[in-house]
């Protein structure tokens, strides 16, 4: 079936582009690099696609892109669909990095878009803000995560790298610990946060310094996640959405081998794939979880 090699972009609805295209460029530090009907479109430094704004009267995340390797057949993987009882449709590019695109809708109803060519794009070499390298994953909100984990596994390839108990799952698509994260919590559909990998430690000590200048509070961080052991910092952007920076999360480099790339704050030698209890903690350095609300 399809084997989804990283995540490439999402697709984010908003009742102000504006509002959201000037936090996306001067406080997450992206580049706008086209504007098309209304929609712009945010690159990393790097020059990777990594969000795409839309109109709508709710902020929400409608669509999210997935790259496959570069001789994939797009026909083929639609008839391999189809033969799932998949509808999907072939689509011209829909943003200025992708080519055609194979589009169908996962279980809980976002659309995901699949790529297998993709452009770098000139970015503003003047960028300010945070400056991320990519947009590392995305979690949502599910009604039925067996569902959901069973359909990324069978349909896009990807495998689970964690559970915490039976209510939140880390999946992944290439060494990253995860690239998306499902949380059965309330019987309702959203999204959860948004998550950009940052170089290292003194770019997360520098975005807090960052954030406090913008008079943009932390919600939760700075801190070492137990999952995934990733550091981590969480603020909201002006929808209200979770955004998370982080840097130095587990790595799967040998799939065969099967464990996370040895580091000295791992609990098991060698770390794989488990469960872990209800009551893992969130900070690995101070005990915490997440402050109330987290997430909701």
């Amino acid at each position: 079936m399809i084997q989804v090699r990283r995540i490439g972009y999402a697709v984010l609805e908003t009742p102000d582009v504006e509002r959201q295209v000037d936090y996306y460029t001067d406080v997450l530090g992206l580049s706008l690099v086209a504007r098309d009907n209304g929609r712009a479109f945010l690159a990393s430094k790097q020059g990777q696609q990594a969000v795409v704004l839309e109109r709508g009267d709710t902020p929400r995340c409608t669509r999210i892109g997935f790259q496959v390797a570069p001789d994939t057949d797009l026909a083929d993987l639609a008839g391999e669909l189809a033969d799932e009882g998949i509808r999907s449709e072939l689509r011209n590019a829909s943003t200025p990095g992708t080519g055609t695109l194979l589009a169908f809708e996962d279980p809980k109803g976002t659309v995901l878009e699949i790529f297998s060519e993709e452009k770098m794009l000139p970015v503003d070499p003047g960028l300010c803000g945070i400056g991320p390298l990519k947009l590392g994953h995305v979690a949502f909100h599910v009604a039925d995560i067996n569902r959901i984990v069973d359909f990324y596994q069978r349909i896009l390839g990807f495998r689970v790298s964690d559970w915490r108990e039976n209510y939140f799952v880390f999946m992944r698509c290439g060494p990253d610990h995860h690239t998306v994260n499902f949380v059965e919590h309330g019987g309702h559909v959203k999204l959860h946060h948004m998550a950009f990998e940052v170089k290292d430690w003194g770019e997360i000590l520098r975005a807090c310094d960052y954030l406090g200048g913008k008079k943009i509070h932390i919600i939760w961080g700075p801190g070492r996640h137990i999952i995934g052991h990733n550091i981590f910092i969480y603020h909201r952007n002006p929808d209200q959405q979770i955004i998370e920076c982080y840097t130095g999360l587990d790595q799967m480099k040998d799939e065969a081998l099967g464990y996370f790339e040895p580091r000295p704050w791992h609990q098991d030698q060698p770390q794989r794939p488990k469960v872990w209890p209800a009551d893992t903690y969130g900070n690995y350095w101070t005990g915490q979880r997440p402050p109330a609300g987290f997430g909701d």
